[in-house]
């Protein structure tokens, strides 16, 4: 079965296809950006093949996935012949709400329920549900399936969703704790566990997907039973340009003091925060760290809060679920920044766990136990592929109807 993999941005489309056969082969991948202009970049990446550039008009996400059609069966860089080769396509949605406990094969119900969540990710859910609309009218002969950032989070129970608010606010508008980046922790849990030769069915595991956009989850037995991300993915660790947990009383203080409209705090909480606005240099680790390395102390202060951060959430998860087995590391920072690994796991000996300097120094984006030999608590540095998860669920979905 080919499966082509869409995660429609506002104003970008990413894509892959891939064959889901006894393993998943990834045949081509993409990135359309600039989605809306008349200079729109389309990136095509056949695999094995050079990368592939073109600059056109794209003034909506139909026309931007009929250019991805259009690249994956063009004669000289294309990887299929005809777009009906294509079996089925996996979408990746943002918000499911309390909908979606897992991926769903699109409906008019699914549909009509992703518009509603609209109010819930009102960046992300519009154009994902544009995808969708997308396929439907250039192949609308193929079942689509729709995988949720947030479904992996809904086994969470009530005493870890619910927030300290009138509860009328929880059954009027469903303002709770959903979680995201449910793909990656989905798909590394396990990675990681059967990189132990270990059942994650049968382990308390804590995984940190790390990249500009970052979050931990308290997985128990296969269950998410925590994550850091809440109502929205501001809430939890620093990350490139949001605050994470923050006093709310900060926002009246300073709308009172800087005179700011919501829309001004709501750019500076996501936009301008962060390792950006502590560090003054970038949201981009690598540059933080040269930073820090040149004797910047703004950039020393913000690695120091971004593995702090961590590692208390990793304290926490581990007395909410009575103990941890196994912590994963992922994403692009996760997998790169053997210094924020180190400086996290520092001081955790109490827990058990234990890194060895030297399987940690130096690993970049490879999968590798990094274990102590005496660490009671395993550490795992795993890649992620959000996009084998999507294609994964649509393969078992469209096989099952």
């Amino acid at each position: 079965m080919k499966v082509l993999v869409l995660n429609c941005g506002s104003s970008s489309i990413k894509y892959q296809l891939i064959e889901m056969n006894h393993e998943a082969t990834l045949l081509a991948k993409g990135l359309i950006e600039r989605v809306g202009m008349n200079d729109a970049i389309v990136n095509h990446k056949p695999e094995g093949k050079e990368n592939c550039k073109d600059v056109t008009p794209v003034p909506d996400h139909q026309t931007g996935i009929d250019k991805v059609l259009a690249a994956l069966t063009d004669k000289e860089h294309g990887v299929i012949s005809k777009v009906n080769e294509i079996n089925a396509a996996g979408h990746r949605v943002a918000h499911g709400g309390e909908n979606f406990s897992e991926s769903a094969l699109v409906t008019e119900k699914v549909k009509n329920d992703i518009k509603d969540c609209i109010e819930l990710a009102p960046l992300h859910n519009p154009a994902n549900l544009e995808g969708i609309l997308a396929m439907e009218k250039l192949l609308p002969e193929i079942p689509q399936v729709a995988v949720f950032d947030t479904s992996f989070h809904q086994t969470m129970p009530r005493k870890a969703y619910l927030y300290g608010i009138p509860y009328k606010y929880y059954e009027k508008y469903n303002v709770r704790r959903y979680g995201f980046h449910g793909t990656s922790h989905k798909f590394v849990a396990p990675k990681a566990a059967n990189m132990l030769g270990k059942d994650w069915n049968t382990m308390k595991i804590i995984t940190c997907h790390l990249g500009n956009g970052a979050s931990i989850a308290a997985i128990d037995k296969g269950d998410s039973v925590d994550t850091s991300m809440g109502f929205t993915p501001i809430e939890g660790l620093v990350m490139g340009t949001r605050t994470g947990d923050l006093d709310l009383g900060v926002v009246f203080y300073l709308m009172d003091k800087e005179k700011l409209s919501k829309q001004e705090v709501n750019k500076i909480l996501n936009k301008e925060s962060g390792m950006l606005g502590v560090s003054g240099v970038s949201s981009d680790m690598r540059d933080i760290e040269q930073a820090a390395e040149e004797g910047n102390e703004r950039a020393k202060a913000a690695l120091e809060l971004y593995s702090y951060r961590i590692k208390k959430y990793i304290g926490a998860y581990a007395a909410a679920m009575g103990g941890v087995d196994m912590i994963v590391f992922t994403g692009g920072v996760g997998e790169n920044a053997d210094a924020v690994r180190a400086d996290t796991i520092q001081g955790l000996e109490f827990l058990g766990a234990k890194i060895d300097p030297s399987k940690n120094n130096g690993l970049r984006g490879k999968d590798a136990d990094i274990s102590a030999d005496d660490s009671k608590v395993k550490i795992v540095v795993t890649t992620t592929d959000e996009e084998h998860v999507i294609a994964r669920d649509t393969q078992t979905i469209v096989e099952a109807q």
